[in-house]
């Protein structure tokens, strides 16, 4: 029956600035392993709005005030048409990530525009946002949030690995506590790179399989000093602006060489975090990365089996509509094994049109 699920549109958008992903999705409420993505949809950012979210890191306070309401109304406007587009009835509610534009969880900052009250006016729909600021608040590091539904939605894999901007990877310890950190920049460096090439991303990674390795950029990279940090920690666009980037560039010039040693570098680095043992599930968008794959599979001496498209495109949105789930039923979404909060907590703001509800 109908009331057994609830019914749920998610919404992600990832430091890589691939776009807005959407997705509508439903759980059983018995069985949370029982979902289905039955609509998806990435809307790309126009170029204007790419370079404001490029950009916002350096905006002042009055000019992000007005960001996140701005951003808050595209995104309502995109949910709109999404739904208009696939004629979707029942919605119980829409969960929203928004939109990373400041994380600096050891000085107590967080920030994902995206304004809560302007999605759920101009859609008028009861909405669920904010998940990250209540964990950094209780001294976490307000993230990453995925590994809660990794846990109950994916219990059969070993480890469940995003490729994203960042990679991050979550899977239980041996006394079934969930632990999960970022594992290093990938998308989010490189196609920094590829866009002084005029290009957003390295299709299947054909230039950096071109390039040639940089033995001592990427020495230096493995020796930063993230590597050596035990979790939970994570990491944000201003530690890639200040480590990486200047340390690439004080080391090497050719695009592609870069390329070729950044994958190298994540590619280590992942294999670091998960071993070779265990089944694996590989999502994001740096799995299209076939020569990052390959490089993956080398340093793992493991195949990688790939999950369906879907899931593999879409499955931070899922989890995101999944949290906002846990939210409702007021079930712990945030894990302080994860986020090293001072205990496991529901993290989200509910809104509804007009009328605002903070728990």
């Amino acid at each position: 029956m109908i009331e057994d699920y609830y019914f749920v549109i998610g919404m992600m958008s990832g430091t890589s600035l691939d776009g807005i992903d959407l997705v509508y999705t439903k759980f059983k409420k018995e069985d949370y392993t029982q979902f289905e993505i039955t609509f998806s949809e990435t809307v790309s950012y126009s170029l204007e709005w790419k370079k404001r979210l490029r950009e916002a890191i350096s905006y002042d306070k009055q000019r992000l005030a007005s960001l996140n309401l701005e951003y808050g109304k595209l995104i309502a406007q995109e949910i709109n048409r999404f739904i208009n587009k696939n004629s979707i009835e029942k919605i119980d509610f829409i969960a929203s990530h928004g939109h990373t534009i400041l994380h600096e969880p050891d000085k107590g900052v967080t920030l994902q525009i995206g304004d809560g009250q302007t999605i759920a006016n101009v859609t008028s729909r009861k909405v669920v946002c904010d998940f990250r600021t209540q964990d950094v608040k209780l001294g976490g590091q307000g993230a990453p949030l995925v590994p809660i539904g990794d846990k109950l939605l994916f219990p059969k894999y070993k480890h469940c690995i995003n490729l994203g901007g960042f990679a991050n990877v979550s899977f239980d310890n041996k006394v079934g506590k969930r632990i999960a950190f970022d594992i290093c920049p990938v998308n989010i460096v490189m196609n920094y790179y590829m866009r002084k090439l005029g290009k957003e991303y390295d299709n299947n990674g054909e230039l950096a399989m071109n390039g040639q390795l940089n033995e001592k950029l990427l020495q230096e990279l493995n020796e930063l000093t993230y590597y050596k940090t035990v979790p939970p920690k994570s990491l944000g666009l201003e530690w890639v602006q200040e480590n990486v980037i200047p340390l690439i560039d004080a080391n090497e010039k050719n695009i592609s060489n870069i390329l070729r040693t950044f994958i190298e570098h994540s590619a280590y680095q992942i294999s670091k975090s998960i071993g070779n043992k265990g089944d694996v599930l590989y999502t994001g968008g740096g799995v299209f990365n076939t020569f990052l794959m390959k490089r993956i599979e080398f340093f793992t001496q493991q195949r990688v089996v790939l999950a369906e498209k879907k899931l593999i495109e879409y499955k931070e949105a899922l989890i995101f509509a999944f949290l906002g789930v846990l939210r409702v039923d007021d079930k712990v979404n945030c894990l302080a094994s994860v986020t090293g909060a001072s205990s496991d907590h529901s993290s989200g703001d509910i809104f509804m049109k007009n009328f605002p509800e903070t728990i």
